[in-house]
């Protein structure tokens, strides 16, 4: 990895403008692209992301370690109401997780973010995303963007350069849980649905085609224009839905929680398939890595399992008022972040290193006793690269995240996220690059 970093900088620093000239077009592409919406499209930097076979691998082995916990986790919760109470969740979001989604999967898609040492092959965890998991169209549209890039064009004459396919890998996956699913029909009516006001709608759309390819009558849906009557739920143009592919956060379900009622009342009846269900947020609130290193969850797990837990998932705890807690915090900010319980897309989260000490004080302060919690910052691994529409572009070092998509428990391709400070915040400072993998 180290040597197809340093050839693709030897190709820019050679052919330099005419590689800032090639920046340009590929900032102008994206912004005419499905990836700008909302007033914002993705930033890239020039040189992508590429992973030996190796590494892979690795990452294969990782999903299938996390994904059999969480398994378990999951499983524990639904079956033990002592376990639940480790969980800070209310009751009216616990009843809904306790409704039997009648299929086999319990966790049917999610991406894991990890911070991966490229030099020594350790990781560290840093979130979990469930619901929602998004970034697919990213990662699609970055690898077309890339092929105005002379140095990338150079490079593939080197190497043989291969791309993950993450639409109709994850329309099979979703289909073979449908699959399983006791009320199953022979030809469902599949809704993507979400709360289409700040949804990413260019990937519903790519998703809408994808499974209209596959044979499948899809819709994309407004989660509060859904009505649900005489045990049907109906989509807003008036179609009986039969499955949904759910995009809205349980958060943002539970805050509009009236404005969802039909939605909700077709799950709660079991009228509708819902993959996945709310039994995900399990796994999708932060609070998650604390329970992970309790002994009550160290219990049911193998002692293979109970060492990954240990080395991979940061302590965390709840950044209450205590004096204790704020003494710890304080006195050594560049140990820390701190994040709110449940929140998506990096919002409201803040790493000790990015601050003075003064201004970490007053963030800790403000947070502290709101639903935060605070965990151990892993210092990321960081590579060169180049951010060429910059006047005054320059290699430096940026921090690098691998989003690891997982469809049904099956690791199904990478997300790479990159920045130049001590968080990668999609608000902020993110650059998103294509991956690829060396054959």
């Amino acid at each position: 990895m180290k040597t197809i970093l340093n050839e693709y900088r030897q190709e820019i620093e050679s052919n330099f403008e005419e590689n800032q000239e090639a920046a340009l077009k590929v900032k102008d592409y994206l912004e005419h692209s499905s990836v700008a919406y909302h007033g914002r499209c993705v930033h890239t930097l020039h040189i992508p992301k590429v992973f030996t076979a190796e590494v892979i691998e690795q990452y294969r082995s990782i999903v299938r370690t996390t994904y059999r916990i969480f398994e378990k986790v999951i499983r524990e919760y639904l079956a033990n109401a002592e376990y639940r109470k480790l969980f800070p969740f209310s009751e009216r979001l616990e009843e809904l997780i306790l409704v039997p989604n009648l299929y086999q999967s319990v966790l049917p898609i999610a991406r894991f973010d990890i911070f991966y040492n490229e030099d020594d092959g350790t990781f560290q965890f840093c979130e979990i995303n469930t619901d929602g998991t998004s970034a697919m169209n990213e990662d699609y549209v970055l690898n077309m963007a890339v092929d105005l890039n002379p140095a990338h064009q150079e490079m593939k004459q080197r190497y043989s350069f291969e791309k993950f396919e993450l639409f109709d890998s994850w329309v099979d996956a979703f289909l073979n849980i449908y699959n399983s699913y006791e009320k199953k029909k022979e030809h469902p009516y599949v809704a993507i649905v979400d709360f289409l006001e700040h949804c990413s709608i260019t990937e519903f759309e790519e998703f809408e085609r994808r499974f209209q390819k596959a044979g499948y009558e899809t819709e994309i849906c407004e989660i509060t224009k859904l009505i649900y009557r005489d045990g049907v739920l109906y989509s807003p143009s008036g179609h009986p839905i039969d499955v949904i592919y759910r995009r809205a956060v349980t958060t943002d379900v539970m805050e509009h929680y009236d404005e969802v009622r039909d939605f909700i009342e077709a799950v709660k009846h079991q009228d509708v398939c819902l993959i996945g269900s709310f039994c995900t947020q399990i796994i999708h609130n932060k609070w998650l890595f604390k329970v992970l290193r309790e002994q009550r969850t160290l219990s049911f797990l193998t002692q293979e399992e109970r060492e990954f837990v240990m080395e991979h998932v940061p302590a965390t705890e709840l950044l209450d008022e205590r004096e204790k807690t704020l003494e710890i915090i304080l006195r050594e900010k560049d140990r820390w972040i701190i994040k709110p319980l449940d929140s998506y897309a990096s919002r409201g989260v803040f790493a000790g290193i990015d601050y003075t000490q003064e201004e970490w004080k007053d963030i800790v302060m403000r947070h502290r006793g709101k639903d935060y919690i605070y965990q151990e910052y892993c210092p990321p691994y960081q590579t060169a690269n180049i951010y060429l529409v910059d006047k005054d572009a320059q290699f430096k070092p940026y921090t690098n995240m691998s989003g690891l998509f997982v469809y049904d428990g099956v690791f199904s391709g990478i997300y790479s996220r990159l920045s130049d400070g001590g968080i990668i915040s999609s608000q902020y400072n993110e650059k998103a690059v294509a991956t690829l993998y060396v054959k």
